[in-house]
C-alpha cells in the first residue's frame, strides 16, 4: 500500500524545479509539444539506473567511493556545460530558434536520459528517500522498493509533460519576438552553467 505521505512528498520532490524540467522547457519553447513529451520521457528513464542502483545498494558503494562518485560527476559537469553551449550555439541542442529542423524524438530523450543517469546524486537520494516509507518486512523490500520507483517516474513524467506542454503553449508567442529568444537562451545557457557549477561542487 502507497502511503500519502509518500506520495506528497514525491509530488513536492517532482514539482520542484530541476536539470530535467529546465531541459524539458526548453524542448518544448524550442521544438513544440511533441519535443516536450520526449524530453520528459528522456527524463524520466534517466531515473531508472538510480533506482535500481538504490534497490541494489549500489547507491552505497557510490556513496563511499570518491573516485567513482567524481567520474560520474564531472561527466554530468562536463553535459551540462555542452548543454549551455547548445543554448547559444546556432543549431544547438537547446537553442531556441524558429529556423531549426526539429531534433529526432529519440535524440532528444537520449539527452534528457543522460541529464540524470550523469549525475551522482540521485542514486543516493533515492537511497535516502524510499526506505522510510517501506514496510519494514525484509522479504517484499525489494518489491516495495521497485513499486515506489515505478509510481515516482510515473509522477516525474506527468508533471514534467505538464511543464513541457505549458512551453509550448507560449512558444508561438516567444517566437514572435526575437528579443524574447535571445533572453531565453541566454537565460538557459546561464541556468545549465549554474546547475554544472553546482553539480561540480557536490559530495558524496
Amino acid at each position: 500500500m502507497i502511503s500519502t505521505q509518500f506520495l506528497l512528498t514525491a509530488l513536492v520532490v517532482v514539482l520542484a524545479p530541476g536539470t530535467g524540467v529546465v531541459y524539458t522547457l526548453a524542448l518544448g519553447l524550442g521544438q513544440g509539444r511533441r519535443a516536450a513529451l520526449w524530453a520528459a520521457l528522456g527524463c524520466t528513464f534517466g531515473i531508472v539506473p538510480h533506482l535500481m542502483a538504490a534497490t541494489l545498494g549500489l547507491a552505497a558503494v557510490l556513496h563511499t567511493s570518491a573516485l567513482l562518485f567524481n567520474v560520474v560527476k564531472y561527466a554530468g559537469v562536463a553535459y551540462l556545460l555542452w548543454l549551455a553551449w547548445g543554448a547559444l550555439k546556432s543549431g544547438g541542442a537547446l537553442r531556441v530558434d524558429p529556423t531549426r529542423t526539429a531534433d529526432a524524438g529519440l535524440r532528444i530523450a537520449r539527452r534528457g536520459a543522460l541529464i540524470n543517469i550523469l549525475n551522482p546524486k540521485l542514486s543516493i537520494f533515492f537511497l535516502a528517500l524510499l526506505p522510510p516509507f517501506l514496510s519494514g518486512d525484509p522479504a517484499s523490500a525489494t518489491a516495495e522498493m521497485i513499486l515506489l520507483g515505478a509510481v515516482f517516474m510515473a509522477m516525474t513524467f506527468a508533471v514534467f509533460c505538464l511543464y513541457g506542454f505549458f512551453a509550448a503553449s507560449v512558444r508561438t508567442w516567444l517566437l514572435a519576438s526575437e528579443r524574447a529568444m535571445a533572453w531565453l537562451n541566454r537565460t538557459f545557457a546561464a541556468v545549465f552553467g549554474g546547475l554544472a557549477l553546482r553539480l561540480a561542487f557536490e559530495r558524496a
